[in-house]
């Protein structure tokens, strides 16, 4: 394929409205994110019918500042790509609508792409030797997977959580100790002023599935460990309750993905997801994979939380590999990795 490939990815899974220009896959010549935090902040996390308004109000903004950046038309594109599940149906409706009502206008082909793989995608931008096959560990809001790539496009999922998600444990843990939404940041800037060994919170491991999680019942053991103290008059230290229940997280994802990339065989690991962006996470990680002779791969904070780059990045590889949505695309809020 002799012609740049350039590729507009639309991504509204959230309460991000983003959009992005991509050439090749790997080479980002607009990124433009419109956060809806500060207003979901007032409620404690995304309220939907929210989060869904307020992407009608900015995506076709979003989208003509992405191409404004880029410096180029709608005739110039190859593609549009955009993100047709997980997420929230209400909020994916207004980015498929949106993809389809352009890929008709401009007569372009449309690529659905799966939020998570747009994740694990986001690493090849920032690095260029990253090649499949390599285990990648996504963790976010929303999902954790312990993800083995085999190829552009195929994946084989060797681990999920079986209840809460490592992001929504951090942002429930959050909530409770008093420092509010969105809860990953907050704790990550808290626990690094408190003691990660002051509380021992517990490792949960599930039976018959090594490379599955479960945090639930660490998020009950904090509220536990709270309550308690409250009835006991006990004074609450938050850092040290933050730093140690980020410890007990970051222990059960690292030990997974390290057991999992060495029983493979693989000799490289990527991170994903905007718990990616986590300094203890990345720092536990690459103390681990150093150790074992593994190479880390991370993309920088601004791909690592919902972003349009990464939808186009995975949407150039689909392209490529023949994929083609149709005008027949919709909202899949429960998409599985791999589903089509």
């Amino acid at each position: 394929m002799n012609k740049d490939v350039l590729i507009l990815g639309i991504e509204t899974s959230c309460d991000e409205t983003a959009a992005a220009v991509v050439k090749d896959g790997r080479e980002v010549l607009s990124n433009i994110i419109y956060s809806q935090i500060d207003l979901h902040t007032l409620y404690g996390g995304v309220v939907p019918e929210i989060a869904s308004r307020k992407h009608i109000e900015k995506i076709n903004q979003v989208i003509e500042k992405a191409l404004e950046t880029a410096g180029v038309s709608l005739s110039a594109l190859s593609a549009i790509a955009v993100t047709y599940g997980p997420g929230l149906v209400g909020a994916l409706l207004v980015g498929v609508a949106e993809a389809k009502a352009i890929s008709f206008a401009a007569k372009l082909p449309l690529v659905g792409v799966h939020h998570i793989e747009g994740h694990i995608c986001a690493n090849y931008i920032e690095h260029p030797d990253l090649t499949p096959p390599f285990m990648s560990l996504v963790v976010s809001g929303g999902h954790t997977h312990l993800v083995n790539v085999l190829d552009y496009g195929k994946y084989e999922i060797l681990g999920r959580t079986r209840d809460d998600a490592a992001g929504e444990a951090f942002d429930k843990v959050a909530r409770a100790i008093g420092l509010g939404y969105p809860g990953g940041p907050k704790i990550d800037r808290a626990a690094k002023e408190g003691n990660p060994d002051a509380v021992r919170f517990p490792r949960a491991k599930v039976e018959d599935a090594a490379y599955d999680f479960s945090f639930s019942g660490l998020k009950s053991a904090v509220l536990n460990y709270l309550n308690t103290a409250k009835m006991q008059g006990q004074e609450i230290n938050t850092a040290d309750v933050a730093a140690s229940f980020q410890k007990a997280v970051t222990d059960v994802l690292v030990e997974h993905t390290i057991s999992a990339v060495k029983k493979r065989g693989e000799k490289r690991v990527a991170l994903a997801g905007g718990v990616a962006s986590n300094s203890a996470l990345r720092a536990a990680m690459q103390e681990a994979c150093q150790k074992e002779g593994i190479t880390l791969y991370c993309p920088s904070p601004v791909y690592c939380t919902d972003n349009a780059a990464m939808i186009a990045a995975a949407g150039y590889y689909e392209y490529i590999n023949g994929v083609r949505s149709g005008l027949s695309l919709n909202a899949v809020p429960n998409l599985k990795l791999g589903e089509r």
